[in-house]
């Protein structure tokens, strides 16, 4: 465990380094080697006891140094599991002004995605999707809910309500829902989107990452074929700290 530490947190100065409270140079020292990628995304900080014995500090210490990393998104406490790190990033700008799926938008940006199946089948519609997707009592419904990744970065989850009229199997669909909906030609033309701030649940949080009670955006969207009918109603969770919607405007000529 020694030689572990060492190789990612050199703290055999941290002592004599100088004024400044402890606490504050542990908390750069781990900041450091988050940003450097000496500790990944995803990695479990070493126990904070461990830490307090390598480095001759109190665990309290530890302690104090670790919740300003929480609280900065840097690190996550997993109740029964400990301590993960969440490494920053890049910031991913998504027009609102076109319909795209989120595999055709990340691959503009040269970004590899894969999604983690959360919930996939059919299934009897419930009066909310009866509703909006406009289908009666006995149809089926297909359900499917993603963790979406790019890059290895959990960004978004999203959970889609589609008629089985237009998608019959969804344990066929690959890497793109729109892809598969094209087949039947029932890929949308267009939709109506609702975005809203909210707060990170769990499971939700755990999934993506991420603290309990972080940022997030809450996205509720209807999309219509050509014909004016509701095809699919997808209810999305996007890391707030990863997601930037832009939309352009135009002045009326009223």
């Amino acid at each position: 465990m020694t030689e572990q530490l060492e190789a990612i947190l050199p703290l055999a100065g941290l002592q004599a380094g100088g004024a400044g409270p402890l606490y504050l140079k542990l908390r750069q020292s781990l900041e450091g080697a988050i940003l450097s990628g000496k500790l990944n995304h995803g990695d479990a900080l070493p126990p904070e006891r461990d830490l307090a014995d390598y480095a001759n500090i109190s665990r309290v210490t530890v302690r104090k140094a670790v919740d300003d990393l929480v609280k900065d998104g840097l690190l996550v406490r997993r109740h029964g599991s400990g301590t993960f790190v969440v490494k920053p990033v890049s910031r991913v700008q998504q027009s609102l002004s076109r319909l795209t799926s989120f595999t055709e938008d990340m691959a503009r940006r040269g970004l590899t995605t894969r999604a983690q199946w959360i919930e996939r089948g059919l299934f009897q519609p419930s009066p909310d999707e009866m509703m909006t997707l406009g289908l009666p009592a006995d149809a089926r419904v297909a359900r499917l809910g993603r963790l979406r990744i790019a890059d290895d970065m959990p960004l978004a989850i999203e959970r889609a309500s589609i008629s089985a009229e237009f998608l019959p199997d969804p344990m066929g669909i690959g890497s793109s829902l729109y892809a598969e909906l094209d087949k039947t030609r029932s890929r949308p033309v267009r939709a109506v989107q609702r975005i809203s701030a909210c707060n990170m649940k769990d499971p939700d949080a755990a999934m993506l990452g991420i603290p309990v009670g972080s940022a997030g955006l809450s996205i509720e969207r209807i999309s219509y074929l050509a014909s004016g009918r509701v095809v699919e109603c997808t209810r999305s969770i996007y890391r707030g700290d990863a997601y930037d919607f832009v939309a352009e405007l135009t002045l009326s000529d009223s």
